[in-house]
């Protein structure tokens, strides 16, 4: 009786609320996205609301069942429930059911399910156990290749699954590394990285070499006080770049200027480390190496998206302006927009959005279900959805710095991350501001597997932080 007590007295309540609020919200409009006329009854079982009512009845009683089990069950076997999606997600890949175009789903009779959404809380679970073991430090090499195993083989699986962007979700998992130590070097240069595609893909490539050079000598020259030397490395690569350009011109080879520009600055920068050596001037040596990476980056884009699905290619390019197929690649984010935008200040009202009704946009209870909020109930309606969401995200992100655990706080930013990159992706791409890589919006877009997978994920960092009191170090 007192277990129970305390229990019911340290849960989170308003956490709970805002997830069935959610869950609510989102039930009533994957009814508005698929209504029909001729099955309007919303208990309708034969209809996607129907079905998803079922899901709902599921996932509470899992969630109800995780509150009453011991908070200790998450830490002793995270690394055996890591070990069972794992084996799921190679099982799905020999076994599983091919749904347009992945192969990422058991079919169990009628019963679709996909290992993938479940993968996110047991890596979760087992990150958590490596990261608060006593003396861990995350900037040792040895823990982040650990980190990084645990996290490449899901991804690995999941991407041999042709379902990139279930995979892309364990990115997320770089707020978890920052918050627990990870130099902020870090995080920056795979922002660089991403920027560094993108630009590739728009401009010229002696343009895009230029400005990683110009960025690193920018950098050598704010970690240097003295000027002498940052003056030396910059003759060298422009002295290199115009000696190499003579050489070719005069030899006739086929090189291009990016070549050159690119062998001036490897040459020079193996020059300038010698000297920058022998001053321990560590940080400018990581700003070398960091500008190497960058160009090995910008030169590896086009092998890499030439590597990419036709589809994906298509999305990206058109995500970029670079094309403009608004009855192709760009038509699921075309009739989106104009769904969104239709919405006006207060919507069109319950079950009277258009485009929802005449099915203009596809996908419009799953990846698109966003629409149907913008649609029928307008900027209010969008801005109140996603300030539920970013207050859920935040009072989970409080409750996790007030944990007495390690285990339990980098739990709860795991699953406060994993939910920022959906919320924000989804609703990305869904007004054009994100390629299209299909992944559900928390709690809203229909699918059990979905559901279900966000359910657990939140219900155990709810049992965790309910336990919290009861921990003493």
């Amino acid at each position: 009786m007192n277990r129970r007590n305390e229990l019911i007295k340290n849960t989170d309540w308003l956490s709970v609320f805002l997830y069935l609020i959610l869950v609510f919200i989102g039930w009533l409009n994957i009814y508005a996205a698929v209504y029909n006329e001729s099955h309007n009854n919303i208990f309708d079982l034969s209809q996607e609301y129907g079905k998803q009512l079922i899901w709902m009845g599921i996932a509470f009683v899992v969630g109800f069942f995780i509150m009453l089990t011991d908070s200790k069950f998450f830490t002793v076997f995270s690394f055996s429930i890591y070990a069972l999606v794992i084996s799921l997600l190679i099982a799905v890949l020999l076994f599983g059911a091919e749904f347009k175009g992945a192969r990422s789903w058991f079919n169990i009779a009628g019963v679709r399910l996909q290992p993938a959404e479940f993968g996110k809380f047991a890596t979760c679970l087992a990150i958590a156990n490596v990261m608060s073991r006593h003396n861990f430090h995350i900037m040792r090499l040895k823990n982040l290749v650990i980190l990084g195993i645990l996290l490449a083989i899901p991804m690995g699986l999941i991407i041999l699954q042709n379902d990139t962007g279930s995979a892309l979700v364990y990115s997320s998992f770089i707020f978890v590394f920052y918050r627990e130590g990870l130099h902020g070097s870090i995080p920056l240069l795979c922002f660089i990285t991403i920027v560094i595609f993108i630009f590739t893909l728009l401009y010229p490539p002696l343009f895009i070499t230029a400005l990683i050079i110009g960025g690193s000598l920018i950098a050598f020259l704010y970690y240097r006080q003295n000027k002498q030397e940052f003056y030396l490395l910059f003759l060298y690569i422009t002295g290199g770049f115009f000696l190499l350009k003579l050489i070719v011109w005069l030899i006739e080879y086929p090189i291009d200027d990016q070549q050159i520009l690119i062998i001036s600055f490897l040459f020079t920068s193996v020059i300038g480390i010698y000297f920058i050596y022998k001053r321990k001037m560590r940080y400018i040596i990581l700003v070398l190496l960091a500008s190497w990476m960058c160009l090995g980056a910008s030169l590896g884009v086009t092998e890499v998206f030439n590597h990419l699905q036709p589809h994906q290619q298509a999305r990206i390019n058109t995500s970029l302006g670079i094309e403009n197929d608004k009855m192709g690649a760009g038509y699921n984010v075309n009739q989106s927009k104009i769904a969104i935008g239709s919405g006006g200040l207060f919507g069109k009202g319950f079950l009277q959005g258009t485009q929802t009704k005449f099915k203009f946009v596809p996908e419009q209870s799953t990846d698109f279900i966003f629409c149907t909020v913008g649609e029928e109930w307008g900027f209010i309606g969008t801005t109140t959805v996603i300030g539920l969401f970013l207050f859920f995200i935040l009072r989970i992100i409080a409750l996790a710095e007030r944990q007495r655990s390690a285990f339990s706080r980098i739990y709860g930013y795991g699953v406060a991350s994993i939910l920022f990159f959906h919320v924000a992706v989804n609703i990305g791409m869904t007004i054009g501001l994100i390629p299209v890589i299909g992944i559900p919006l928390p709690f809203f877009s229909y699918g059990g597997s979905s559901l279900l997978a966000f359910t657990i994920l939140v219900f155990i960092f709810f049992r965790l932080d309910a336990n919290r009191l009861q921990v003493f170090s």
